[in-house]
């Protein structure tokens, strides 16, 4: 199950760092998505070592979350707003920069083995086996776990979610804290596009289409107000297991896939509708 649901995880813990300021960003999957084409065209097609190849992929996914955060900021605009505009800029970018072609798993294996590594699976006693990635993902939240907690980065982090207004006067640069948790976003998405080439074995522009509902459903159920200022990056992690498990079973019970999608939707406002209610029982 860790597996089935190691790009969610990090796809959530990067929407999660964005929710906690009371934001939101619809464009994480396309961010993901578009890094992976450039780490896959890089590597594959033009001869770039993998490992630069992943980090020019990983700093495009931190560049396309600093646009979010400079819109969000400097131009006072709704995180839903510009999230929803960037969301369609960076698909047609993808489309076009790909040409709406996949890199095949033959490639990548012949020219760029390096790039699956993430899906190597190491196994246990008894048939279980973990990969890489599902470690990766582990570590990764027990990072931004001590981050969040323990820092005073983490600590403006649930400041500004909680009142940006009182967080500016305590003296919290407010506008530089939330574009930095914008582009760290985008740098974990990015990062993210690397753990799902080798989770799929394959690049497709048209892959992870619902991971942005899965990360936000992920998020809602972890813990996370959708109102910012309190949230679990560990909660997270394991709202994208429960997600992963509500969806293979239903798989795996014979649902047709569009009620599937439905069965998604209601539980996304289910989710939102139980973190509305605690935070009226909480006031």
């Amino acid at each position: 199950m860790l597996k089935q649901v190691t790009v969610t995880g990090f796809v959530a813990l990067a929407q999660t760092l964005i929710i906690l300021t009371a934001g939101i960003d619809l464009s994480v999957g396309a961010i993901l998505v578009l890094s992976s084409l450039v780490m896959g065209n890089l590597a594959v097609f033009m001869g770039v070592p993998v490992i630069l190849a992943v980090l020019i992929g990983i700093v495009v996914g931190g560049l396309m979350g600093l646009i979010n955060g400079l819109l969000v900021t400097k131009m006072r605009l709704p995180p839903f707003i510009v999230t929803l505009g960037t969301l369609s800029i960076f698909e047609a970018i993808k489309l076009w920069y790909s040409q709406s072609e996949s890199i095949r798993n033959v490639d990548i294996e012949a020219n760029a083995s390096a790039l699956l590594f993430f899906g190597t699976t190491i196994n246990f006693g008894g048939g279980a086996n973990i990969s890489y990635g599902g470690i990766m993902l582990i570590i990764l939240a027990a990072v931004l776990w001590y981050v969040l907690n323990h820092t005073a980065w983490g600590r403006h982090v649930h400041a500004i979610g909680d009142d940006p207004d009182a967080a500016m006067l305590s003296g919290i640069k407010v506008d530089r804290t939330l574009i930095s948790v914008y582009m760290v976003a985008g740098l974990i998405c990015g990062f993210a596009a690397w753990v799902a080439i080798g989770r799929v074995g394959s690049i497709s522009p048209i892959a992870f289409s619902d991971v942005n509902l899965a990360s936000i459903t992920a998020v809602v159920i972890g813990g996370t107000s959708l109102f910012g200022g309190r949230g679990s990056i560990i909660g997270s992690v394991l709202g994208a297991m429960i997600v992963g498990v509500f969806i293979t079973g239903l798989s795996l019970a014979g649902v047709d896939d569009y009620w599937q999608k439905f069965a998604a939707g209601c539980l996304v406002i289910i989710a939102v509708s139980l973190d509305q209610w605690l935070r009226r029982a909480s006031q």
